[in-house]
């Protein structure tokens, strides 16, 4: 249950006057909700910016092209001819120094009128300009009377907005937010408030919203530092309550006798690499422990993830328990299938793939064979969680690309069995602050060795003004019997601003195939399940050499005999996102060669992007250098700067709070793991604000 004390800050931004459906629609999109936003999204929506409305000049010494505060007499109105809409509103003002225009452009009739009433003294504020030598203020900011002047700083906050909102609506609907701000216990302890130099939240908050300084909306300062920390120690606790759970002692422990997975590895074409083998033994140990395992196997691009979590399903396997591998997409979970399937049979171990292409007759014979216990590895999306998916014996959970999914997710998986083990696979290796961040602290494994017999990839970079010759190029390569992979930004056209110079995938297409013919394929998101299938088959097939494609190829698709990819738009792309596309060839014993096709001119962010693509294939250090160019959003493949699942937080400014709130989280758990008393209740409002929940029926379970 919500502390009581929270009700005002979640009631709906519709309750605020002045806030409609227009409104209610334009913040849905702003604050990115898919119901109507609430009060406490509104003061979590933190200014990007200030204008300094302090300059109070006379008209005389105005400076041009600068924001100032004129005080005036309205001297007369000129409303625009009555046939003449478009013709401006002009009030003419001055004071003892000089004339202002103040010009509105198709204003209601009466509006500015009763805004600037004749005779009487106001406070006009915005951009001042010249114009036929007369100082002008088109569109005012702000005109105000002498008490409504006497309540500001001078000091605006600029917010990020969405098409349609205007700044001032905003910045009216969080001004009446404030007002119903509760009065908020305490949280933090006094010893990190005294280390950190911390206001309170409601401070923290209207400092933040109504700035008395210029500085006080920046990252760095106290104010927004102190909504980072609670942003963070909300996560972190929820991690460590989630973690706590997971640690719990449990009973009857998981790995066998090794017999199938001497099997499997005694089926597999090649040997294990040594960090194959040290991840497999120490999955193998976990599974052993009396607490529960939550294990990260990162490795990169093909360093062979899929075999380790296949070998840690087989120990379970061997004491007669159910394994589940949860993927993103239906691409990865068959790319899984595909891998495990053949190596799974030779070691008698029984697989099934379960996603929302199975249906009917199918789905249920699935169903019951994995409640009957007859399934001992079922690999899926996000098809495993549904209700009527239930296991015999489910011991261990495997979770791949984590981090899109949820803690819901991860929970609905683990609750279908009795102490479930966690095994969360990850292809993009993640930054350590980032695994902090996102995970808690959690025991981690890496693969760092490339699979025997891969052949290094040359890459390099080409403006597209060559792209005939690369044309020339694929052409002779599809004419010796070659695969080639044509990676395209987009699917179609889109009305996106500065996309103009962006090839979609399906013209692209329609261009090559005019080109080579009936050699070219395509496949991109839009398209369905099957039919992506049915194309990524005739390639691996050879009965089509070049795959136009948009980054559906990304995760997961598997065709060795590849060996050339043109990726167009490179400096379009994030770098894990060039490394993971890139990663689809070089997988066999052949050599291969990767072309960044770019637009020019470039900037310094893509270059710097397109110059550590080219000289390093190690996704580790991609990782690093892609956390250095732009925050984490793009490492762990979510859109946005700030670390993953923050809204405040940025790791490039609150890097150093987030191994303090993780002490912290652990600390409160260590002192009082059920959050009971005064500070307990405190912790509880700061899950529900920040929305972690989700994390609070753990306390004290089981």
């Amino acid at each position: 249950m919500r502390p009581s004390l929270l009700n005002p800050l979640f009631a709906p931004v519709t309750s605020l006057p002045g806030v409609g459906p227009k409104q209610d629609k334009l913040l849905r999109y702003l604050l990115s909700r898919d119901e109507t936003p609430r009060l406490v999204d509104l003061l979590l929506h933190l200014p990007s910016n200030v204008v300094d409305r302090r300059a109070r000049p006379k008209i005389r010494d105005a400076v041009p092209g600068t924001v100032v505060t004129l005080e005036v007499t309205v001297d007369r109105h000129r409303p625009p001819p009555p046939r003449n809409a478009r013709a401006p509103h002009l009030v003419y003002a001055s004071d003892d120094t000089g004339d202002v225009v103040l010009t509105f452009f198709r204003a209601k009739p009466g509006y500015v009128e009763k805004l600037l009433p004749m005779g009487e003294k106001r406070y006009v504020s915005g951009t001042l300009q010249m114009y036929d030598g007369i100082p002008q203020i088109v569109h005012p900011d702000r005109v105000l009377d002498e008490e409504a002047i006497a309540k500001l700083s001078g000091i605006d906050p600029v917010y990020p907005l969405t098409e349609g909102l205007a700044l001032g609506s905003l910045r009216r609907a969080i001004a009446q937010a404030l007002q119903k701000l509760p009065p908020l216990p305490e949280w933090i302890s006094p010893e990190v408030m005294r280390r950190c130099n911390f206001p309170s939240i409601a401070e923290a908050l209207t400092r933040v919203h109504q700035p008395v300084e210029l500085t006080d909306v920046l990252p760095d300062q106290p104010y927004w530092s102190r909504l980072a920390f609670d942003e963070l120690l909300a996560g972190q606790l929820a991690l460590a309550l989630i973690r706590a759970q997971l640690r719990r002692p449990a009973g009857v422990r998981n790995a066998g006798d090794g017999h199938l997975r001497n099997r499997i590895i005694d089926a597999l074409p090649y040997a294990l690499t040594p960090s194959q083998r040290s991840a497999a033994a120490a999955i193998a140990d976990d599974l052993k422990q009396p607490v529960r395992m939550l294990r990260l196997l990162q490795g990169d691009v093909g360093s062979g993830k899929t075999v380790v979590a296949l070998l840690a399903a087989a120990a379970v396997a061997e004491v007669g328990k159910q394994a589940a591998l949860m993927a993103p997409t239906e691409i990865l979970a068959r790319q899984h299938i595909k891998t495990i399937a053949p190596l799974a049979e030779r070691a008698g171990m029984r697989v099934a793939i379960l996603t929302g292409r199975e249906k009917g007759k199918e789905r249920r014979d699935i169903v019951t064979r994995l409640a009957e216990g007859e399934i001992d590895l079922l690999v899926g999306t996000h098809a495993l969680i549904q209700d009527d998916v239930l296991f015999k014996d489910l011991a261990l959970a495997i979770v791949d690309e984590q981090h899109r999914f949820g803690v819901r997710e991860r929970l609905a998986l683990t609750s279908k069995g009795e102490a479930v083990d966690v095994l969360v696979l990850s292809a993009t290796p993640i930054p350590r602050t980032l695994v902090l961040t996102y995970f808690g602290d959690m025991d981690i494994s890496e693969l760092r060795e490339k699979p025997a017999g891969r052949q290094p990839i040359d890459t390099r970079a080409v403006p597209i003004s060559r792209i005939e010759e690369v044309m020339d190029g694929v052409g002779r390569a599809l004419q010796s019997g070659k695969l080639v992979y044509w990676i395209c930004p987009l699917v179609e056209e889109s009305e996106a601003e500065g996309t103009e110079h962006l090839t979609n995938a399906t013209k692209r297409f329609e261009g090559l195939q005019k080109r080579f013919g009936d050699r070219v394929g395509l496949v991109h998101g839009q398209m369905k399940g099957t039919e992506k299938d049915r194309v990524m088959g005739q390639f691996a097939a050879h009965e089509i050499g070049l795959l136009v494609a948009t980054t559906v190829v990304e995760v997961g698709v598997d065709v060795p005999a590849a060996t050339i990819m043109v990726i167009e738009n490179a400096e379009r792309f994030g770098l894990a996102q060039l490394h993971q596309l890139r990663g689809r060839i070089g997988r066999g014993s052949e050599a291969s060669t990767c072309l960044l096709l770019y637009s020019e001119p470039l900037g310094e962010m893509s270059k710097a992007r397109l110059k550590v693509i080219r000289e390093t294939t190690d996704g580790f250090r991609i990782a690093e250098e892609d956390l250095k160019l732009r925050g984490e959003g793009d490492v762990l493949g979510v859109r946005q700067s700030g670390l993953p699942g923050y809204r405040i937080a940025r790791s490039e400014v609150h890097g150093q709070l987030i191994t303090q709130a993780r002490d912290e989280a652990l600390r409160i758990l260590k002192d009082d793991p059920k959050l009971k008393g005064e500070r307990g209740e405190a912790l509880r409002c700061l899950l529900y604000l920040y929305e972690r929940d989700e994390a609070i029926p753990l306390i004290g379970a089981g």
